[in-house]
């Protein structure tokens, strides 16, 4: 558990001494719990109460903002649209939504990768509203937890500011059916993964089945606390680190034998970014592992990879 809030403080040694613990758990775990994050209580309630209403539609109602409608990956995905894990499908439905972006947009006129506007579902008051006001407040947090990496990574506090202009940064509505202690593979809520992009924080309700890869392999449980959030760092933020930092394996089971619900908030940063090996990550003698590449290029190719293994599943 690290309380970010020192991160707001105006002393220096406070937020260095943050800085000094996201140090630690990214390099031994790439996971841990967050407090101190400024969200209000209410808010992050709210989320999970709109998450709820949402699925609790029927299958038709839903398919009316279905993902398939969307060419910037926003809208609704069915049980099982989608395999994590790479060989078995997941038992999960999912709602794609980001930053809301206007069809005139510059950005979005250009079609660049994942913008665009999102597919708002009809018949749920106050969904658009909670929903856009979450989305802005994790912005800020996520804002918050970069110039805590760069305290990590000891470099200046604002050399992420560029990385934070008009950062891609999605969130996605996730319910999981419950399924019996005894599951097979079959039924995994989602499989073994990693994330693709560099901050990742994970509200999820009071049922549990998060499970993160420990270095000796075994699956860890991460049991919601309330008021917190888990929080992970992603493929982009272990490239760009040469892997001082880790980006973890892991994977849902919903054994509660309830409806799970939760709801990850992914921050990619700039798109024209470039991602090349940072100031203090190479050891005497290392190379970089991976070629520069933009923060849009890294997602791009993250997403070709996930889609071409997904097409080799035979179900």
């Amino acid at each position: 558990m690290i309380d970010i809030s020192g991160l707001s403080s105006s002393k220096h040694e406070d937020r260095k001494a943050v800085g000094a613990q996201i140090r630690a758990a990214c390099i031994e775990y790439g996971f841990f719990y967050v407090s101190g994050h400024g969200v209000p209580q209410g808010l992050m309630d709210a989320a999970l109460e709109q998450t709820r209403a949402f699925f609790a539609q029927p299958d038709e109602q839903k398919a009316k903002v279905a993902r398939t409608k969307s060419f910037c990956n926003r809208g609704w995905d069915p049980l099982k649209a989608e395999s994590l894990g790479l060989d078995v499908p997941d038992n999960k439905e999912t709602l794609f939504l980001g930053l809301d972006l206007p069809l005139d947009h510059p950005a979005v006129v250009a079609r660049r990768f994942n913008h665009g506007p999102n597919q708002w579902p009809e018949g749920l008051p106050g969904f658009k509203t909670t929903m856009r006001a979450y989305h802005a407040a994790l912005r800020d947090v996520s804002e918050r937890m970069m110039v805590g990496l760069a305290l990590a990574l000891d470099l200046p506090e604002d050399y992420f500011e560029d990385f934070n202009d008009t950062p891609l940064s999605t969130m996605r509505l996730l319910h999981y059916p419950p399924q019996p202690v005894n599951a097979g593979r079959e039924q995994v809520g989602a499989g073994a993964h990693t994330d693709f992009g560099a901050l990742t924080f994970l509200l999820q309700d009071e049922n549990g089945g998060l499970q993160v890869q420990g270095l000796d392999g075994e699956w860890i449980s991460a049991p919601p606390i309330p008021g917190t959030y888990v929080f992970n760092i992603g493929d982009a933020i272990a490239r760009w680190t040469n892997d001082l930092f880790r980006s973890t394996l892991h994977r849902v089971i919903n054994v509660s034998g309830k409806e799970r619900y939760s709801v990850p908030f992914f921050y990619s940063g700039n798109p024209d970014h470039v991602l090349e090996c940072l100031p203090g990550c190479l050891k005497a003698g290392e190379s970089p592992r991976y070629p520069a590449v933009t923060v849009e290029k890294h997602m791009q190719e993250c997403y070709r990879r996930a889609r071409e293994a997904a097409s080799s599943y035979v179900g």
